[in-house]
């Protein structure tokens, strides 16, 4: 007998998202061995400047061997305390700055170590909402939040639908209709959690989506988290404002401490510095009993002290940073240019973005009918006949049929164009 967690099906992972993964793994493309494969564009992966990371590894080869002006420093980074490494946090706040145009500061000690942005989500929630309450997540989100934010907590998701029509932002009507719809289900709402850059569209948050939600969790008395795990990703106008400066904007710390108090910040290195595997996460807040508790929680996903000692010398580079989020960003946007183009010639248009590894595309012109049904049988066609693993809109919650997100910065610049000479065939068919 098992208990009831393990042997539910809660955890979220029984959408196409996740089924797509699962074929991909088992017939994935290699331009040699495999050259009909299926090309992975459903992995938010940036592999666009390993060759930038690498080369300062070479550099330095004193962080990776864990020495300290030829002395090795093997026994202190053995030492695992799960308020993190001081120079770590030190050295990620200012990083986190300077991502943000330093307009912002960040306090070390209201900073909370994580093994990567899924744990900090997840311990973030545990903080915040008691089972059978509610979180608003705008729509289109990310598939793995069902398991990330519900799964263990036992707390429910609820829609805010947003629509094409105004390019999918956050209204204070969509805002309305979620919190009502909770109230129907008998849900206590906690806070709303929104990812900007968004981790489906690819956009910054205007000024005027930041003050609907300012404005809202004043009105409801409740949270806001802001996943910002794309925030270095931006490569177009108009820039990233986080969270954290609209607060600072609108003098929350002064006219309005208890929302001030209620914001919170989830951030990882995974999507701007290309650093998945290193599972570096973070929560950052501004309530000490939200800190004090999520540190506490931390003890059940730390990151290594090695990790954090070699990242400490690599962020305490700053010529190297700054180089890195310059070429960075110029990659980014040309590989986005390259995907669109590919869309464009196969009379597909995106969704007009500024961030993120992905673009969100237009196929409802390719639909046998306006229904989630079509939209499944085409998204199943692409996997399966043309080779290529997208993301299915309806796994992402969409509000409408006929959108599906495609990733850019996982592959190369010949696997992107073979990606495209396929959908180009496949639309010509």
């Amino acid at each position: 007998m098992l208990s009831s967690k393990a042997s539910c099906n809660s955890h979220g992972e029984d959408s196409s998202y996740f089924l797509g993964w699962q074929l991909y793994d088992n017939n994935p493309f290699h331009g040699v061995v495999n050259p009909t494969g299926i090309i992975q564009m459903g992995l938010a992966e940036n592999q666009l400047s390993f060759d930038l990371v690498e080369s300062w590894l070479r550099k330095n080869l004193d962080a990776m061997g864990l020495k300290k002006d030829g002395e090795s420093v093997f026994r202190e980074a053995l030492f695992q305390d799960y308020h993190g490494l001081p120079a770590f946090k030190k050295e990620l706040v200012e990083y986190m700055a300077k991502i943000r145009g330093n307009k912002v500061t960040f306090d070390p000690n209201n900073l909370v170590l994580a093994a990567g942005a899924t744990s900090a989500n997840e311990t973030l929630i545990f903080c915040l909402v008691d089972p059978g309450q509610a979180i608003l997540l705008p729509t289109p989100y990310y598939p793995g939040f069902n398991r990330d934010l519900k799964w263990r907590t036992g707390v429910e998701i609820v829609p805010v639908h947003c629509w094409s029509s105004n390019g999918f932002r956050i209204t204070m009507s969509a805002l309305e209709d979620a919190y009502q719809s909770a109230q129907t289900l008998n849900l206590k709402v906690k806070g709303v959690l929104i990812t900007n850059p968004s981790n489906r569209l690819g956009t910054t948050m205007t000024r005027e989506e930041r003050s609907h939600l300012i404005t809202f969790a004043i009105a409801k008395n409740i949270h806001i988290i802001s996943d910002e795990v794309f925030a270095g990703t931006v490569f177009d106008s108009p820039g990233f404002i986080s969270i954290m400066e609209a607060a600072m904007d609108r003098s929350l710390e002064n006219e309005n401490p208890g929302l001030w108090n209620r914001i919170h910040i989830v951030y990882s290195l995974s999507k701007d510095l290309g650093l998945p595997g290193f599972r570096v996460g973070m929560i950052y807040s501004n309530n000490e009993t939200v800190v004090s508790a999520a540190t506490r929680m931390s003890s059940f996903g730390l990151v290594s002290s090695q990790t954090q000692y070699l990242l400490s010398n690599m962020l305490a580079n700053k010529k190297f940073t700054s180089k890195y989020m310059k070429e960075n960003q110029k990659r980014l946007k040309r590989k986005k240019e390259m995907l669109v183009s590919g869309l464009r010639t196969s009379g597909m248009e995106c969704l007009k973005s500024n961030a993120g590894l992905f673009c969100w595309v237009d196929m409802r012109h390719l639909l046998s009918s306006n229904t989630f049904e079509a939209e499944t049988k085409l998204w199943k066609t692409i996997l399966c006949e043309v080779g290529l693993n997208m993301t299915a809109g309806e796994s992402c919650h969409c509000s409408e049929p006929g959108w599906l997100r495609v990733c850019f910065a996982n592959k190369s610049q010949a696997t992107l164009q073979i990606a495209m000479r396929r959908l180009r065939d496949f639309a010509e068919r």
